[in-house]
């Protein structure tokens, strides 16, 4: 009894750790060496790193120096312009039928409400569906509030369909005539924190004031709306686009022995949201791809170059991106596998991949290197990243993704609990191991890495 009692404590407190945020004293002895140091530094030297900004610009010089010192040949940045955003001034309070304070903040690429604020009707929607089916006109003069009900799951699935309350929300608002519109956030944790993100207008539409709430604010109007009373709020969001703002790449790369075959390329992306460090979204890709590259070769050069691209505006890289940037600089260079990291740093659970059939064998090899890691192979499309699509869909690559467990990235995503404390080192460090894992083989394949048709899908 005495046995099965210690036995259910210790799972209760394994499952109670693995909820529990990382100490503050958390250093790289604990198991993550150079993907720590990355992250750590990343988050302490810099911090938020928004798109276009000065801190983005530093965060390039902060890359070169850190590659350099590491090792990496070739190093450089290429630097580009875009379309970026700057945040303002931002607060919500519902006026009727009560009055209640509303943790707000802007999305990405929303434009400001006039100086005083807009006060204005506030009519819900509980699925963006029921936004598209407003009768044309509808809205004029009142700001929409659409809610959602999207969920944790271990491989982040949820993200596409209730992402597009955001990404599409604000275009279909305004088209029925509103002045404004207030999401659920777009995330699955329970704190007074609303999640930002970029939202994208349609080039024939009028941008509008478009906001998130937290998941207890929007739980708030939802209950509000339940009673059937007219509801009202006072809106004010500052934030506003602005064009030709400097962004870049940082590029690097450790050269193999045969120069001649196509290189493996892993990427990141060294922009963050400006609420948060960027600490999962994504210092620790960074760090990952950075410290796996180097362990690949910590015996001895691999067959293969191995090119890391910490890529500049990721997050609102609609507006032109890192991706965008990396094709038009090295897109007739040979290629012949594209991997990223940017999911976090919780442990690597399976594998999915793209490769041509003829490439099944060095398939079966990779699938192999990461049994030992408990990481199994799932059937499925392969999503590449936004950081390595442009380059994927140019020269029609195979792709490898390790996927991460997801369950609590939406918890955090654009928001300001994504800081240091939230990454955990020994998960961090199992990232690295699967990488590394997967370089070995594919790094070190003399073999011809056959270009990949779209329509193949997963292998």
């Amino acid at each position: 009894m005495l046995r099965k009692t210690f036995c259910a404590a210790l799972l209760a407190a394994t499952a109670f750790a693995s909820f529990s945020p990382v100490p503050v004293s958390a250093t790289p002895t604990q198991g993550a060496g150079v993907a720590w140091d990355i992250v750590e530094g990343l988050t302490t030297e810099i911090g938020p790193r928004i798109a276009g900004s000065d801190a983005e610009a530093r965060a390039r010089a902060w890359a070169e120096a850190r590659l350099k010192a590491l090792g990496f040949s070739h190093v450089s940045i290429e630097e580009f312009k875009t379309l970026a955003w700057q945040r303002g001034e931002e607060h919500a309070r519902l006026t009727a039928p009560y009055q209640q304070p509303l943790a707000i903040t802007a999305l990405g690429f929303s434009v400001p409400t006039p100086v005083q604020g807009l006060k204005a009707e506030l009519v819900y929607f509980p699925t963006l569906a029921a936004l598209e089916a407003a009768p044309a006109g509808s809205l004029k003069g009142k700001i929409a509030f659409v809610d959602h009900a999207m969920r944790p799951t271990q491989d982040g699935s949820g993200y596409g369909p209730y992402g597009d309350v955001r990404r599409k929300g604000p275009t279909i608002a305004s088209q029925k005539g509103a002045s404004g519109i207030v999401i659920r956030s777009v995330g699955t944790d329970s704190h007074r924190n609303p999640h930002t993100g970029a939202t994208v207008f349609a080039k024939d539409v009028k941008p509008i004031p478009a906001g998130a709430v937290s998941n207890p604010d929007a739980d708030l109007i939802a209950r509000v709306a339940s009673r059937g009373k007219p509801m009202s709020i006072d809106l004010k969001l500052m934030g506003k686009p602005f064009p030709d703002a400097p962004s870049g790449n940082v590029v690097a790369e450790l050269p193999g022995r045969d120069p001649s075959l196509p290189i493996i390329l892993l990427a990141c992306h060294l922009d963050s949201w400006d609420l948060g460090t960027g600490a999962i979204d994504d210092a620790s890709g960074c760090g990952i791809i950075t410290a796996a590259a180097l362990a690949a070769q910590k015996d001895g050069k691999t067959l293969r170059t191995i090119r890391v691209l910490w890529s500049g505006n990721e997050e609102m890289g609609i507006s032109g991106g890192g991706g965008d940037h990396y094709v038009k600089v090295h897109g007739s260079e040979p290629h012949a596998v594209a991997m990223e990291s940017d999911f976090g740093a919780d442990k690597v659970w399976q594998l999915k991949t793209t490769f041509a059939e003829g490439n099944a064998a060095l398939v079966d090899k990779v699938k192999a290197a990461l049994w030992p890691l408990g990481i199994v192979p799932h059937d499925g499309p392969t999503e590449g990243g936004a950081d390595v699509e442009p380059i994927i869909a140019h020269q029609k690559l195979a792709v490898i993704d390790l996927g991460q467990d997801g369950m609590h990235y939406f918890d955090l995503h654009h928001t300001p609990d994504d800081t240091l404390d939230k990454v955990d080192p020994i998960a961090l460090q199992q990232n690295v191991d699967a990488w590394t894992a997967v370089l070995r083989v594919i790094a070190n394949a003399p073999e011809l890495i056959e270009s990949v048709p779209a329509a193949e899908g997963g292998e």
